[in-house]
């Protein structure tokens, strides 16, 4: 009997994300671009940061995906009120054993959708940062671990509108991704309008056709494959120059650190796989820094007030600092 080859990336991995994409698309209307920066966190294990003005389709978006995945999903809602245990879960006392028993929270599921981040306390938000570091939340002392694969979405509104505050530096580090999402083009906005009008409201993706193409097993396969994704030797200098010169820049106040070198790096080896290749090229470096580092420095409040953004900062490091050949 002749021996068959271990599947490519691109006999396996590039159908998948179309399927992916096209299960999406029964329930979302363009995003095109939000869904592949997703789409690449998922393969790179990493969590993702999705922030926009309200009524944008953030949520639905991450249902969609959620759905089109597989696994269990859960969705919190954040307020001022929201306390750790409603997120990780607590001890409920059994009269019958006269001992707590744990009782998992919402966090205990494969996909999280934090919606509105920002409106939560701080120890929630060390709670999340725990189990997004760890993969594991602790409660009365004892550690459980979180199932996997364990992905966080989180959504959040621009920080001048009311009642949000800006997340700690040092939990926005966790996000692999930081994906703006702003509002259609004309042309894209009247599709959706004509597509849209005439669903229920309360329609879950299911509902509208998302079916799931993937599940746990399957997905903890890809991520293996993409972090077995072959790097140039001469890519992390490339890497390291590019921190170097955010930490150099005049309109920064701070720069990227060594772990967000890290995340760009898993970042392109994701991108190479989505693209069906097993090897990083300079351009995948290109396409994941804006998403992997605008959240991992801090603009200079003058250059702020003047209008500057942390993008316009990245995208001139980019074309400034030497591409290997």
């Amino acid at each position: 009997m002749e021996e068959t080859e271990d599947p490519t990336p691109r006999d396996a991995e590039r159908p998948w994300m179309e399927e992916l994409r096209e299960a999406v698309a029964q329930a979302v209307v363009g995003m095109d671009d939000e869904l592949g920066a997703a789409l690449v966190a998922i393969l790179a294990q990493g969590h993702c940061l999705l922030e926009g003005p309200p009524g944008v389709a953030k949520t639905l978006l991450v249902r969609s995906i959620a759905a089109a995945l597989g696994g269990e999903y859960s969705r919190v809602q954040f307020t001022p009120d929201l306390m750790p245990s409603d997120l990780t879960g607590t001890g409920v006392y059994r009269p019958d054993t006269g001992r707590f028993e744990f009782r998992p929270g919402p966090i205990f599921a494969n996909v999280v959708l934090c919606d509105e981040i920002n409106r939560a306390p701080a120890k929630t938000q060390a709670a999340l940062l725990e189990a997004m570091q760890e993969g594991a939340v602790t409660v009365d002392g004892e550690r459980h671990p979180l199932p996997r694969p364990f992905l966080v979405f989180a959504t959040q509104n621009p920080i001048e509108h009311e009642g949000t505050y800006p997340l700690p530096e040092a939990q926005l580090d966790r996000f692999l991704f930081k994906v703006l999402v702003g509002y259609p083009d004309a042309e894209l906005e009247a599709r959706l309008l004509s597509e849209v009008h005439a669903r229920r409201a309360t329609a879950s993706p299911q509902e509208l056709g998302v079916r799931a193409v993937c599940d746990p097993a399957r997905l903890e396969e890809l991520s293996a494959q993409a972090s077995a994704v072959q790097v140039r030797e001469d890519l992390p200098a490339y890497v390291v120059r590019l921190l170097r010169a955010t930490r150099e820049h005049a309109s920064l106040q701070m720069g990227a650190s060594p772990r967000a070198g890290v995340m760009l790096l898993r970042a392109a080896k994701a991108f190479a796989l989505s693209e069906s290749r097993d090897y990083v090229t300079p351009d995948d470096l290109k396409r994941a820094f804006l998403p992997a580092l605008r959240h991992r420095v801090l603009l200079e409040p003058a250059e702020e007030i003047e209008g500057g953004s942390t993008d316009t900062v990245l995208r001139s490091i980019l074309d400034s600092v030497e591409v290997p050949r």
